[in-house]
């Protein structure tokens, strides 16, 4: 998922990625991250050569955040039911983590970019299906190895996985129910409880 860039356009990208946390893809322009960065017009035209340049880029910034938030923790436990676990945990407000002022882009962007054919929308349906594969990787993994239940069908398991993922954003973001981490967590417990083997 990650995609290397230069040291001043990343320093762009970091910034104008908090801006799409709050604006979205589409609210974020050129003249935005100008006035935001204190820096003219068309000084940013070195670094991105349109405003479509922009989004990719901030989407791609957004890959980067994320590996650093989700994954590299995930991937530090072992094979299996641990990572699985340790990245579902760490997905559920990554945002914050990370040191962002808004939501998720991803989730914001999956309802933004969903009637908006192009490059962007493209860009961003992989994004989710390599991330929906991953979790399906490990899932199965945990199956093999005896951590989950044999007959667990891993595509139903990630499905509502993301589900359950959607739902602590809305009821965090949108809702501001103060108890969407403790629901978040007490699904995610329940999800995982009923995937296990019966002893």
């Amino acid at each position: 998922m990650n995609v290397p860039t230069s040291g001043k356009r990343a320093a762009l990208l970091r910034q104008g990625l908090d801006l799409v946390t709050v604006h979205g893809f589409a609210g974020v322009s050129l003249g935005m991250l100008a006035e935001h960065t204190g820096r003219s017009k068309s000084g940013l035209f070195a670094h991105f050569g349109s405003k479509e340049d922009l989004q990719l880029g901030l989407l791609d910034q957004t890959s980067r955040e994320f590996e650093a938030a989700v994954l590299e923790g995930a991937l530090r436990e072992a094979p299996g039911l641990p990572r699985l676990e340790r990245a579902a945990r760490l997905w559920m407000g990554w945002p914050a983590r990370a040191g962002l002022t808004g939501g998720c882009p991803v989730a914001a962007g999956l309802f933004e970019l969903d009637d908006q054919p192009g490059p962007l929308r493209d860009r961003l349906l992989n994004t989710e299906r390599e991330w929906r594969a991953l979790l399906a990787a490990w899932t199965r993994e945990a199956v093999t190895l005896g951590q989950l239940r044999p007959d667990l069908d891993p595509e139903q398991f990630v499905w509502e996985l993301c589900g359950l993922y959607l739902a602590h954003h809305v009821s965090r973001r949108f809702v501001q129910d103060e108890a969407a981490e403790e629901r978040a967590e007490r699904a995610l417990s329940a999800l995982l409880a009923r995937s296990r083997p019966e002893l």
